[in-house]
């Protein structure tokens, strides 16, 4: 079961901003303040044919929708003006990818204390945040890459 409109917001989001984004055809499972949940298919065009596997690319972009949409969706409730940036990002590969992956990041409690520093500092506030790549139909909740995405904020 996916959430059809956080689905459509986030491929409608990437027609405009990102194509590439937008034809990896990403699903959100779930998403509230405290997780995201993300699934990107193993396809034709996600698919390494020589291995049978997903891209590096397409992993990472997956790690970058699923630590994003958590601090997006916090500040979009709190009508803050925040700009929200990735600095940098850390991954660690330890199984191929071959199926449909899930992207999950827990770090909504702490991207929450994020923006709150943020908005009372005016100064740019960083932090780590942890993504989880799964092939739950193969490997079940096995990790398959671990990302860990380095989360700037700056009040505008």
């Amino acid at each position: 079961m996916h959430l059809r409109k956080e689905t459509l917001f986030v491929r409608t989001w990437a027609l405009r901003n990102v194509l590439l984004l937008w034809l990896i055809r990403p699903v959100v499972l779930e998403l509230n303040d405290q997780r995201c949940v993300i699934r990107i298919p193993l396809n034709w065009i996600t698919r390494r044919r020589d291995i049978g596997a997903m891209y590096l690319g397409t992993l990472c972009m997956g790690a970058d929708i699923a630590s994003g949409l958590v601090p997006f969706r916090i500040v979009q409730e709190k009508k803050a003006r925040v700009t929200i940036l990735f600095k940098d990002i850390s991954a660690r590969f330890l199984k191929r990818a071959e199926g449909d992956v899930v992207f999950t990041c827990s770090a909504g409690e702490e991207v929450s204390a994020l923006v709150e520093r943020t908005l009372a500092s005016g100064e740019r506030e960083e932090m780590t945040v942890r993504v989880v790549a799964t092939v739950p139909e193969k490997l079940g909740n096995e990790p398959v890459a671990e990302f860990d995405l380095t989360l700037s904020m700056k009040r505008r």
